[in-house]
């Protein structure tokens, strides 16, 4: 028996389980995404789904999607493997306005719908091999929806999250009755990032949640749910085929026009991705220098990733509004150099900058993956120094006591310093 049937089975038995036991949870009066009340963001991370066809994989006894269609008015599908799970839903909820129930896998479902405007799964995903959903995902959900994933990242028994794309063995619990086994994809926050980039998705935030103080009933619960929101990148355009090969764009002899010469990509296809490119920026004030705390706990300057048209003055203003809420101009913008090393077999890119003048103060931004902003003096930096972040620093200031890995620094401005290794 495959990994995927004996999960199919297990939540057969389950909803066969809570059908003898007339067991049906109420409507929520807010998206829940873990299995405590009034933990975590609600239905507002979605986006407006007023009108929208959202699709909620493995809907269970449906409660959510009669939520969303309710108190959001949007257009739910809910689709579930189970035959019991299912059944549940249709005989409390059949008929509720703006939800679709059917019976049947996600994947072969996405295969013939039109593409979906928002989809959602609340701990069922890490039931199915992400390399067989998330490409399927991307296929259903047109470009720029919102994926958003409530999954287990630490269990009962305090066991944390797998490094390594496979299934473990996971038990569905149910009050008296015997536990039923199944295998689950218990991953890491980063691993998931990589799979869901990977497949076509961009990662805007992974929060780990756990039980309030007053939801709590065992007072050392160790459960930790991550909560992953993602949106589908839009599709690279496809190449003019408008215009025959052999017709050229440049103008006749006696036009009076300089001949343009023209270029093309060698192929349709994008280019494997092998290469990272970042900015990080230096904000020096009268307190020190501003850094923010990561989610994954190191502390780290202001920055992030380059996107697709942007001059890189122009990713460290937004970088720096959207993290921190600081405005900048482009001439207060003065661009050090680019540092490069590697990880795995992806070459880095990291370019520095120092962020001159700006209005505003520091504050965390609650979309945002670093938040918890507070300014160091230059003498008194803090341990666990984002790698980049760290680089950047020593290649502005080589002076600063602050070990990391090598990287390659060739300045903007060599008048003012060398290249070379930091």
């Amino acid at each position: 028996m495959s990994v995927e049937d004996l999960n199919a089975e297990a939540w057969t038995v389950y909803g066969q389980r809570q059908l003898s036991h007339g067991y049906m949870p109420p409507v929520p009066e807010r998206l829940e995404w873990t299995p405590w009340e009034g933990v975590g963001p609600g239905a507002e991370i979605l986006g407006d789904v007023s009108g929208q066809r959202v699709l909620d994989i493995g809907s269970g006894p449906g409660h959510h999607a009669v939520h969303l269609a309710r108190t959001h008015d949007a257009r739910v599908t809910a689709i579930e493997l189970s035959v019991t799970q299912h059944q549940r839903a249709i005989g409390t909820h059949a008929g509720t306005p703006g939800v679709r129930f059917v019976h049947g896998d996600v994947i072969d479902h996405l295969r013939t719908a039109q593409p979906f405007d928002a989809a959602y799964a609340i701990g069922s995903l890490a039931f199915t091999d992400p390399h067989r959903s998330l490409p399927a995902l991307r296929d259903g959900l047109r470009p720029g929806a919102p994926l958003v994933l409530s999954l287990l990242h630490t269990d009962l028994h305090g066991r944390g999250p797998s490094t390594t794309v496979a299934p473990r063995e996971q038990m569905i619990l149910l009050r008296d009755n015997p536990p039923l086994a199944t295998q689950m994809w218990v991953l890491a926050p980063r691993l998931w990032e990589d799979l869901l980039t990977g497949h076509g998705f961009r990662v805007e935030a992974i929060d780990l949640l756990r039980p309030s103080d007053e939801n709590e009933n065992n007072p050392v619960n160790p459960v930790v749910q991550q909560l992953i929101r993602a949106r589908r990148l839009p599709d690279r355009p496809a190449p003019d085929s408008s215009r025959p090969a052999h017709v050229s764009n440049r103008p006749a002899p006696d036009s009076g026009r300089p001949a343009r010469i023209s270029s093309r990509p060698r192929t349709p296809r994008p280019p494997a991705p092998h290469a990272a490119i970042g900015v990080g920026a230096i904000v020096l004030g009268d307190q020190g220098l501003l850094l923010g705390r990561h989610r994954h706990g190191t502390l780290e300057l202001p920055g992030g990733t380059v996107e697709a048209g942007e001059s890189l003055e122009e990713t460290v203003i937004r970088e720096l509004a959207e993290e921190t809420g600081l405005i900048a101009r482009p001439d207060d913008v003065t661009l050090l150099g680019t540092l490069l090393d590697h990880v795995g077999d992806v070459v880095r890119v990291s370019v520095g900058a120092i962020v001159n003048a700006w209005r505003g103060e520091p504050f965390t931004r609650p979309d945002e993956s670093v938040g918890d902003w507070a300014w160091y003096p230059l003498d008194q930096l803090p341990d666990d120094l984002f790698v980049c972040s760290a680089q950047i620093l020593t290649a502005w200031r080589p002076d600063l006591p602050i070990d990391h890995t090598p990287a390659h620094f060739t300045p903007y401005d060599r008048r003012t310093s060398p290249s070379g290794d930091v």
